[in-house]
C-alpha cells in the first residue's frame, strides 16, 4: 500500500522581531475589535453604527488572517499579549461613552494609521526570509487598514479641535503614519515600497504621494 504523500511542514521563523511583531499583531487587532465595539454602542446615529460594526468585523478578519500565518510557522499565542491587548480594548471600548465624539474618532484614526506599516513591515521582514507568498494578504490587510484611517478622519475632517489634536499628536489632515496614499496605490509587485523598515514614520502633506 502507497505511502500517502504528506506536505511538509513549513519552517519555524528564524526571524525574532517578524516572530515578535505577527504576535503583537493578532493580540492588538483583538483590542481594536473590543474598542470598535464600544465605539459603534455609543453612537446614535444607525449609519455611523454599521460603518463602525464593519471596521469591527475587518479587525476580526485580519486577527483570523494573522492566526493563520502563525499556525503555518508554529508561532505560539503570546499570553502576555493577549492579556495586555484584551484590558486594553476593553478599556478604550468602556471610554467611547464618556469621551464626547470627537476623541474616539481621532484616536481611531491615529491607530489605524500605524496599523498600515505593520502590515508592510510584515511583508518586508518575509522578503529577508526569501518568502513572498504572503504578500497579496498582508498588502490587502495594510490597504483595508489606510481605508479605516481614511474613514475616521472623514467624520472629524471639519472640526475645530482637529488642527489642537494634530499638533499635539502628530496625525490628522496634513500627516500620517504611513506614505499609502489610496488614490495611487502600488500594485502589490510594488508594495514593498511603502513603510520602508527602520525609517521614520513618514509624514505627508495633503497632495504628496510617496516616491
Amino acid at each position: 500500500m502507497p505511502t500517502p504523500l504528506v506536505a511538509p511542514a513549513a519552517p519555524k521563523l528564524n526571524h525574532p522581531a517578524l516572530v515578535r511583531l505577527l504576535q503583537r499583531a493578532y493580540s492588538a487587532e483583538m483590542a481594536a475589535s473590543f474598542a470598535y465595539v464600544g465605539h459603534a454602542s455609543s453612537l446614535r446615529d444607525p449609519q455611523a453604527k454599521a460603518a463602525v460594526k464593519q471596521i469591527e468585523d475587518d479587525e476580526w478578519g485580519h486577527r483570523r488572517t494573522v492566526f493563520g500565518l502563525m499556525r503555518r510557522y508554529d508561532i505560539p499565542v503570546n499570553r502576555l499579549f493577549e492579556i495586555q491587548y484584551y484590558l486594553i480594548g476593553k478599556l478604550i471600548g468602556a471610554s467611547c461613552h464618556v469621551l464626547g465624539w470627537f476623541m474616539p474618532y481621532f484616536f481611531a484614526g491615529k491607530l489605524e494609521s500605524g496599523n498600515v506599516c505593520e502590515y508592510f513591515v510584515m511583508m518586508h521582514y518575509f522578503h529577508e526570509l526569501g518568502v513572498s507568498e504572503h504578500d497579496t494578504a498582508l498588502y490587502e490587510m495594510g490597504m483595508k487598514e489606510k481605508e479605516h484611517e481614511v474613514y475616521f478622519l472623514e467624520q472629524i475632517k471639519h472640526s475645530r479641535l482637529l488642527p489642537l489634536f494634530e499638533r499635539v499628536f502628530a496625525w490628522g489632515r496634513r500627516t500620517s503614519r504611513n506614505d499609502v496614499d489610496l488614490d495611487r496605490k502600488l500594485a502589490v509587485a510594488n508594495s514593498h515600497r511603502y513603510c520602508q523598515p527602520h525609517a521614520a514614520p513618514p509624514t505627508l502633506h495633503k497632495g504628496e504621494t510617496a516616491p
